[in-house]
């Protein structure tokens, strides 16, 4: 595997799991904490979120040794979407709708301008 291989995928799993808890941070109180104080579910949503940034530091800092900081951020979004698609259908328990697949086709052409040229510029 190369250099640029391995920091990639080492990156992306890194964000993969910094993303599930920074949407459980974002998003689970609305379902969880709807009957407590906004506070309350900031100062939780605070908590979770720090288990985000353990794991999205290092992956945006392995991740930025190969890819451009475009790069980095469009690998985000769609790991973003990845993750908040199955989280909005299955615990939230909202529809699965198509316009979730024509933002995911948008996204992809993101990636193929941000991925088209050479990484680390």
């Amino acid at each position: 595997m190369s250099a640029f291989q391995s920091a990639a995928v080492s990156a992306t799993l890194l964000l993969i799991c910094s993303n599930v808890f920074m949407t459980f941070a974002w998003y689970a109180h609305l379902k969880n904490l709807a009957d407590r104080p906004w506070y309350v579910a900031a100062l939780i949503s605070w908590g979770i979120a720090l288990f985000e940034y353990l794991l999205q530091v290092p992956g945006n800092r392995i991740g930025y040794t190969q890819l451009s900081l475009p790069q980095l951020k469009i690998l985000q979004e769609v790991i973003t979407l990845a993750v908040f698609v199955p989280f909005a259908v299955f615990y939230m328990g909202k529809p699965l709708k198509l316009d979730y697949l024509w933002a995911a086709l948008c996204i992809m052409g993101a990636v193929y301008f941000v991925f088209r040229s050479p990484g680390h510029a």
